[in-house]
């Protein structure tokens, strides 16, 4: 059974940098591409970031490029989303997504991603 486990949310100043963690368990972790997904109250969910199973590819949403950074640990089964200069209008539920398939390529699709994180709230006050 595939679990992703979210942490690392709270509440910060607008200009501030937060570090999410997804950890994951019940698949071969190293195998699949990851994501992280937000949600905003009244929008829908929409892509941050990606990065392949080998890590050697990211993308980002453009709302994010220049702030964001996603990466993973194979060795932890785990996916990182360091969040820098941070705005309110990144305040968001932050998902951790799992590819439903192998050695998938990174799509800012929500249906590429069979497995989900409960998530985790950052909230960026002015």
């Amino acid at each position: 059974q595939v679990q992703l486990v979210e942490s690392g949310g709270g509440l910060v100043q607008a200009g501030g940098s937060l570090r999410l963690s997804c950890a994951a368990s019940g698949r071969t972790f190293s195998m699949y591409t990851m994501a992280w997904f937000r949600q905003a109250p009244g929008k829908e969910r929409e892509f941050v970031a990606g990065i392949s199973w080998g890590g050697g590819s990211t993308y980002y949403g453009d709302s994010v490029k220049g702030r964001f950074g996603i990466s993973r640990d194979n060795a932890k089964n785990t996916v990182y989303l360091q969040m820098n200069s941070l705005k309110p209008e990144d305040t968001a539920v932050y998902y951790c997504a799992q590819d439903g398939n192998v050695g998938g390529v990174v799509q800012t699709s929500r249906n590429q991603y069979a497995y989900w994180g409960r998530g985790t709230q950052v909230t960026v006050s002015s």
